[in-house]
């Protein structure tokens, strides 16, 4: 797996497994880009509100928060297909590895630059995937303008911390591992039972770092109830509509619509947080936004995901 749409490899395999949560009869009717954006604006609400988290468990604390309850929402619904082979078994420790890492590395990096510029920093690990394994003369526009966005994105007002934005370049190597190993878990596993799992592992992984941050606060009534907002936003509400949408649009417009999710990231940073960003910084999400679109319109073939 080397060429990918950058959007549809954001939720590579992912939409597939979760295709019981799906709730057809009630967003049926509505138009399949609405729910890509819903879907979007539900997974940067998610991180907005888990930033606000960080006050009483901090990023550890409110990582392990969303793994749990996401792991424990995904064991109740796949509990029929837990069962997987040994072979797979390295894969799915390696996923829920990558799975714990990426969401620490980014809310390690959200405590410490806006909401918009880490999403978008972290963009650039998809990106990266997608045109990697690609030879099309103008994949290297797309990276030159990516790359600069990446470079305008450090053009703040005030002193950029530079920590924040090493933790969401990590982030965005661990995305696209992520990306990577999605693959290997479709291959290795069938319906959602590796997922659940890895997801799982990934809360056990997690749990003594989480702890350790935040002590005997993880189990406040209100930061548990927020935790637990936190994970259904950022992961069971986005999974399920975006599953709808790709049953009713091709993945190529998915991925399209997918690529405005830094424009998205950046708002929800200014509404929610109130981070306010300059206009080059605007400009640098812009041109990410561009690299992104650019390369899934100019794809040669869209991607069949497999479950």
């Amino acid at each position: 797996m080397v060429a990918i749409d950058v959007g549809w490899a954001r939720k590579v395999s992912v939409p597939q497994l979760m295709s019981r949560l799906s709730v057809r009869r009630g967003i049926g009717g509505v138009p399949p880009t609405m729910l890509v954006l819903a879907g979007i604006v539900s997974v940067q609400v998610g991180a907005a509100l888990a930033n606000r988290l960080f006050a009483a468990t901090g990023p550890a604390g409110a990582v392990s928060l969303r793994l749990f309850f996401a792991g424990v929402v995904l064991l109740v619904f796949w509990r029929s297909s837990l069962r997987i082979d040994r072979r797979a078994l390295p894969v799915v420790i390696a996923y829920g590895t990558v799975l714990a890492a990426m969401n620490l590395f980014f809310y390690e990096a959200i405590d410490r630059i806006p909401l918009g510029m880490a999403v978008t920093i972290e963009f650039l690990g998809p990106l990266a995937v997608a045109l990697a394994g690609s030879r099309r003369w103008v994949d290297p526009v797309w990276a030159v303008l990516a790359g600069g966005g990446a470079l305008l994105l450090t053009h703040a007002d005030g002193p950029v911390a530079w920590t924040g934005i090493v933790f969401a370049l990590a982030a965005a190597a661990c995305w696209a591992a992520y990306i990577l190993l999605s693959a290997k878990l479709g291959e290795k596993t069938s319906g959602g039972g590796g997922l659940a799992l890895a997801m799982a592992f990934g809360g056990v992984l997690m749990a003594p770092v989480g702890i350790a941050g935040a002590g005997t606060n993880l189990l406040e009534p209100s930061v548990l109830a927020a935790g637990f907002g936190v994970a259904m936003l950022s992961s069971v509400l986005p999974y399920s509509v975006e599953l709808e949408a790709l049953r009713r649009i091709p993945p190529r417009v998915f991925g399209v619509l997918m690529s405005l999710e830094p424009a998205v990231a950046a708002f929800a940073g200014l509404i929610v947080l109130g981070q306010l960003l300059n206009f080059q910084q605007w400009g640098g999400i812009a041109c990410v936004v561009a690299a992104s679109v650019g390369a899934t319109r100019t794809a040669k073939s869209p991607p069949t995901p497999e479950a």
